[in-house]
């Protein structure tokens, strides 16, 4: 636990060596990141994964908050570990913090990792599908259409993702997003950025895919594609997505 004046953070650890900090997605815990923290202390990295306020055994004001006072957290975990600077990697809604820590404390940043990495603008209509996914009180027969539709490929079982969903924290994160302008973050990179995408991911098309190439150039931006995964990627092909981290992160080096 780390404690700060403003939050008690859960922190799991894996690991000695260079931090790779692992950021779940919108309203998800990290410990189903427990394969690729696994792949990443047998490399050499000491993989640490923080729990967002609200999930687990993390505590802290929920109301009032932005993607900045979000990424101000992981600061404070690198802070108070002495770990930094890390790779941070973030799965969908994480990586916004990841990108916003870099934004703000870049300092505290060596690279970024993007994991299945929405487009800039996409439908409305599937941000309603993900809150019908992680309703918990809808049945799980209606819920797993949408999870099989909105997050997983073929051949990937969605039902591993009936659980692991924390109500406040989606709420706070969700406004957290609304109250931060997204300008602020987006068309800025400091520090190196691995692009993880999932070949059957319908937050991010096809032809959506060089967006961070283009914006960035190819001298920041490496791009990795994982095909037959979906936007859930995570508990799909974690031991890919380990593979992909490490081998980007020893071009780091």
């Amino acid at each position: 636990m780390i404690s700060t004046g403003r939050t008690q953070l859960e922190v799991l650890v894996n690991g000695t060596g260079p931090a790779v900090v692992l950021l779940p997605s919108l309203g998800r815990d990290s410990y189903e990141f427990e394969p690729i923290a696994r792949d990443l202390d047998a490399a050499g990295y000491c993989a640490l994964r923080p729990q967002p306020r609200g999930v687990g055994s993390s505590t802290g004001p929920l109301d009032g908050l932005d993607l900045h006072d979000l990424a101000g957290d992981i600061a404070d975990v690198l802070s108070a570990l002495g770990t930094g600077p890390a790779v941070v990697a973030g799965h969908a809604f994480g990586h916004y913090v990841a990108r916003v820590l870099a934004v703000d404390r870049p300092e505290l940043v060596r690279g970024v990792a993007v994991l299945a990495a929405g487009a800039r603008r996409f439908p409305s209509s599937l941000t309603a599908r993900v809150a019908k996914c992680s309703d918990l009180g809808l049945p799980d027969t209606e819920r797993l259409l949408h999870l099989r539709e909105v997050f997983f490929a073929d051949d990937h079982d969605p039902s591993v993702w009936l659980d692991g969903w924390w109500p406040d924290a989606i709420v706070c994160q969700r406004a957290a997003m609304s109250a931060t302008d997204k300008e602020s973050w987006w068309p800025i990179a400091s520090s190196p950025l691995l692009d993880v995408q999932a070949g059957d991911d319908v937050f991010r098309p096809a032809d959506t895919r060089s967006e961070l190439l283009d914006q960035f150039g190819a001298d920041l931006v490496t791009t990795v594609l994982i095909p037959g995964s979906g936007h859930a990627l995570i508990p799909e092909v974690p031991h890919e997505v380990a593979r992909a981290l490490i081998e980007w992160i020893r071009t780091l080096d």
